[in-house]
């Protein structure tokens, strides 16, 4: 049976992060997949460079961002300034939707601005706080902007019902905006939020993985090993290639999935969450320019969001990820994907995307989970078996690991932070 100090499961950000701050060299990640990186991937193919979907860094450390730069030397960094839309009856709005109704046609503005003003007279949250994420649309901002953007995006987004989400759903993220800030931004615009600016290497996203593992031994990165068993009295782990005892193990593994394989009782009506079915597009010419991703709240379209790499890097061919909310468990063929794929194709043209194009070269990936549905019961059931694995040495974290809402700048923060306890107590004892 092998031995190591510190057993890291999970080869993307998260758990590549951690491993980087350790000091010492006793730890070991596996990872199932045959590369590292998770969901962040990059794919290249004739002459496209394409993520499994959109993974653009926002950094509100700079010193975390300077530190992954240094380690990027032979990377051209690009640093843009966020053009994003939303695609509304007939013209583009701009982002956050709720702060550009100004751009809508008068009478939706007047409706708009009506709901808005009267949301708590008309009895929108006037009963005691809010109590699911649905519910905060409605009164916080209205129903016209409610039922005009919020809720049919974000339910084709998270594909559930919002009435199961909790207000707090997506955090920090979610771009609040009260009457004041609706008014003013009505003379000077002002839709800075927290990824107002973004960085993106040449090579796509995978760069920053490897920027972080650049410092880490390859021999104790150890690809297409999956864990099947964890023996939490024993503290040994079971791959698909052998046993391995640890002092420490930490996941970024999906919460449900490390339950599961630590034995423990996992309520699937607790633990829920979308699949996002993502095309990879690349055209042979230009589409819409300066746009770097836009939204699409209508129902009768099949995706939720759009963004174009070719504004990013400057080019003349139209290189783009179409985004579609799937239900948990969705599943897909050949012949699916190509059926889905002729609609995006049409959707896209409804929408004035595409016209003449002819499409080039195409990527298809499905991530499941993508986006985790966040309730109270999901918040207490993840915080209690949290705590109690960390009674045993086990530590769950990152977006998945800690089923929340998170940018990719945070699992490093949450990984560093767990990486510097556990070198304080190994100073220690």
């Amino acid at each position: 049976m092998d031995s190591v100090r510190h057993l890291v499961v999970g080869a993307g950000i998260s758990g590549l992060a951690f491993a980087d701050r350790l000091e010492g060299d006793d730890y070991l990640v596996v990872e199932r997949d045959e590369e590292i990186g998770g969901y962040c991937k990059t794919v290249r193919r004739d002459g496209f460079v394409w993520d499994y979907s959109g993974h653009f860094f926002h950094f509100r450390h700079p010193e975390i961002e300077r530190e992954l730069v240094a380690r990027m030397a032979d990377q051209r960094i690009l640093v843009v300034q966020k053009d994003s839309r939303i695609w509304y009856a007939d013209r583009w709005v701009d982002f956050p939707f709720q702060k550009n109704i100004h751009q809508l046609p008068q009478d939706e503005l007047v409706e708009c601005l009506h709901d808005l003003y009267f949301r708590a007279e008309a009895g929108e949250g006037r009963a005691g706080e809010p109590s699911s994420f649905r519910d905060m649309l409605y009164a916080k901002l209205g129903r016209g902007i409610a039922e005009r953007f919020l809720v049919p995006y974000n339910e084709k987004l998270y594909a559930t019902d919002l009435a199961r989400l909790d207000v707090d759903a997506m955090g920090r993220f979610f771009p609040h905006a009260d009457v004041a800030d609706i008014i003013r931004n009505f003379k000077d615009s002002d839709n800075a939020s927290y990824n107002a600016t973004f960085t993106y290497p040449e090579g796509g996203a995978i760069e920053y993985v490897k920027a972080i593992a650049s410092s880490l031994d390859p021999a104790r990165i150890q690809t297409g090993e999956r864990v099947v068993r964890v023996d939490l009295r024993r503290k040994v782990a079971e791959t698909t290639k052998r046993e391995i005892a640890f002092e420490t193990l930490v996941s970024a593994a999906p919460f449900p999935t490390l339950l599961s394989l630590c034995g423990l009782p996992c309520d699937e009506d607790v633990y829920s969450w979308n699949v996002v079915e993502v095309f990879n597009l690349g055209f042979d010419r230009k589409g819409p320019a300066g746009i770097h991703w836009a939204y699409f709240p209508q129902r009768e379209l099949s995706f939720y969001r759009v963004g174009f790499y070719d504004n990013i890097f400057g080019q003349d061919r139209m290189s783009c990820y179409v985004e579609i909310g799937r239900p948990r468990g969705y599943q897909t063929d050949e012949r699916g994907r190509e059926a889905t794929l002729a609609r995006v194709l049409s959707d896209l043209r409804s929408v004035g995307l595409v016209s003449d194009h002819e499409l080039v070269a195409s990527h298809h990936i499905l991530l499941d989970p993508a986006y985790v549905h966040i309730t109270k019961d999901s918040v207490r059931d993840v915080e209690a078996k949290k705590r109690a694995l960390a009674t045993r040495g086990v530590f769950s974290i990152g977006r998945y690991g800690s089923w929340t809402y998170c940018s990719i700048e945070d699992n490093i923060v949450e990984a560093r932070a767990l990486a510097d306890a556990c070198n304080v107590a190994a100073r220690a004892g």
